[in-house]
């Protein structure tokens, strides 16, 4: 196993006999620990054990296009085009490092052809106002907090499900009709507070009149500083599962509890809210994340918007 040397004493081993998955090993530890967050950490673990897997005995100085393209290959056999895209991109930032320290002589990655199994159905990304409502109108919404409260309070906030698991009493300013979002929830692991995704995820979301009137109530007796909804462990399959029940009771498309958060943004995008103040509420950490994100909507509006042009230009008279 690769060993923590000096750096003139690494690059003698690299260039000799280290492997590729033990390069990637060194790589993740000299770069990524204590940098990223622990959910994107266990990413890069998981490639790390799959080129341990699919590439055992690859040298990284014999590292070239057509042995990287079989790896993606291999790698492609057994995930959708998507993951091994995700693949290819954290063993590429690797690769280039040895390619600039000179561990490689010419970049494998160039052309790199991704593939992928073909992606089994996917549940509905978003549902449309109708089916929003119909949703909405069979929860129960009793006088104590419960998952139904939750769901409601996602579906108009846009709250990322950590973001609202992690809310408490004083997170609610009622006066402004505002949430103050600064933490997540550690469900993953074993629960406490965490920093939220990125900087712009900390961020203040407005309320409607209802949400105010309904949780002023709701949480006037609850401690504080103590999350609202989290009772011992959570678990994202948990809310899924009362989601589904609802949605299947409703005659309406399932989703997940992160559909709700799509629902909330498309349907603000098909209001009219321009795609900063999406991004914004969202908490995303720059516009383009929401136009990749959305890309789809945005092109609906976009040829709407056509449309209306054309119309216009139409009845101007020569």
């Amino acid at each position: 196993m690769l060993q923590k040397k000096g750096k003139a004493r690494m690059i003698d081993t690299i260039k000799k006999t280290t492997l590729l998955h033990e390069y990637y090993a060194y790589w993740v530890h000299v770069y990524k620990e204590g940098a990223v967050r622990n959910v994107t950490m266990s990413k890069y673990y998981q490639t790390q054990l799959w080129l341990k897997k699919l590439c055992p005995d690859l040298i990284v100085s014999k590292l070239t296009r057509i042995t990287y393209q079989k790896l993606l290959n291999n790698y492609a056999e057994f995930h959708e085009r998507q993951t091994t895209m995700d693949f290819h991109h954290q063993l590429k930032a690797a690769i280039l490092d040895a390619v600039d320290e000179g561990f490689i002589l010419r970049d494998p990655t160039r052309k790199a052809i991704i593939k992928g199994r073909i992606p089994n159905k996917k549940k509905a990304k978003f549902l449309n106002q109708f089916e929003l409502q119909t949703l909405l109108s069979n929860l129960n919404l009793n006088d104590k907090i419960n998952w139904d409260w939750f769901i409601l309070l996602v579906a108009k906030t846009g709250l990322r499900f950590s973001e609202a698991l992690a809310l408490t009493p004083n997170d609610f300013d009622f006066s402004h009709q505002q949430l103050n979002i600064n933490k997540t929830w550690n469900y993953k692991e074993n629960g406490g507070f965490m920093p939220t995704k990125n900087k712009s995820s900390v961020r203040k979301v407005q309320i409607d009149w209802q949400l105010v009137i309904q949780f002023s109530s709701l949480i006037s007796d609850l401690e504080k500083d103590k999350p609202i909804f989290v009772r011992g462990n959570v678990y994202n399959s948990t809310i899924n599962d009362i989601l589904l029940r609802h949605c299947k009771k409703a005659q309406i498309p399932i989703i997940s509890i992160h559909g709700l958060r799509h629902t909330h943004a498309s349907l603000l995008l098909f209001a009219g809210v321009s795609i900063a103040s999406v991004a914004r509420r969202l908490g995303h950490s720059s516009m383009t994340t929401t136009q990749k994100t959305y890309l789809h909507i945005i092109q609906e509006l976009e040829n709407k918007d056509i449309d209306l042009v054309m119309r216009s230009l139409s009845g101007l008279v020569n």
